[in-house]
């Protein structure tokens, strides 16, 4: 089982619609997939119309007094699975805290769904905390979606410093441009710029599109319905380049 974790410090950079489409394209392909919204917001969660809650909130969920197990919903889509999220989880720190190893806490929880599962994709709270420090013992591979503006890429760069000073576990780091509009100059220039010479910079990118906007309102992934688009095919190639790295 491998775990891909949608990451980034900053938010509304594109990380739940990464998460969904791509979680939905894993399961399209036969992985069996479980995608786990570790975001108090719950935006992916919405997405696939399941109500966000968790029977006895993230304690439970945390301390294991509720099964893993018990907790997965399914989706409407084939081999795709959702760990919903609760409100709750805004305190997940607090509840991780007062575990026995309170950064792989997420780890030792998904370890039991190996025999179950092909792909775990984690989309993470933006933010770091101890939810981060749990998401970088529990991944394989860090997934950032950069929007090519100054702030973002400063943004990346103190992610993957963090990253490599991390004590512990450290996941391979793969950037990849989202919300693209090419015909900024800026957008451009900082594409080549940060993409030049460095191998945890993904070739595909992820165009600033209304489709993506949409999936809130169609409440499904776009690659599913619209899987001719412009957005649907920016994430095949965002998955085909994840697969053919070894990600997924």
């Amino acid at each position: 089982m491998k775990v891909l974790a949608t990451y980034n410090i900053k938010g509304g950079v594109g990380k739940t619609s990464a998460a969904v489409n791509l979680g939905y394209l894993a399961g399209r392909d036969g992985l069996r997939t479980l995608l786990w919204d570790l975001d108090p917001q719950g935006a992916a969660t919405y997405m696939f119309r399941v109500r966000p809650r968790v029977k006895g909130g993230g304690k439970a969920l945390i301390r294991g007094t509720r099964a893993i197990d018990d907790a997965i919903k399914g989706t409407d889509f084939v081999n795709l699975d959702l760990l919903p999220a609760d409100f709750t989880y805004r305190n997940m720190d607090l509840v991780l805290d007062a575990t026995k190893k309170p950064t792989r806490r997420i780890s030792q929880l998904l370890a039991p769904l190996a025999r179950d599962y092909d792909l775990v994709v984690l989309d993470c709270p933006p933010s770091i905390s101890l939810v981060s420090e749990n998401v970088l013992h529990a991944a394989d591979t860090l997934l950032v979606p950069v929007i090519p503006t100054t702030l973002s890429t400063r943004t990346f760069d103190q992610l993957t410093s963090f990253v490599a000073k991390f004590n512990g576990h450290q996941p391979n780091v793969i950037a990849f441009f989202s919300m693209v509009d090419r015909r900024k100059t800026l957008h451009r220039n900082l594409i080549a710029s940060l993409s030049e010479g460095r191998s945890d910079v993904a070739e595909a990118s992820v165009p600033a599109l209304s489709q993506i906007e949409q999936m809130a309102v169609r409440r499904a992934p776009v690659v599913e319905w619209a899987p001719r688009s412009p957005a649907a095919k920016a994430y095949e190639a965002l998955w085909a380049e994840l697969f053919a790295r070894g990600a997924v």
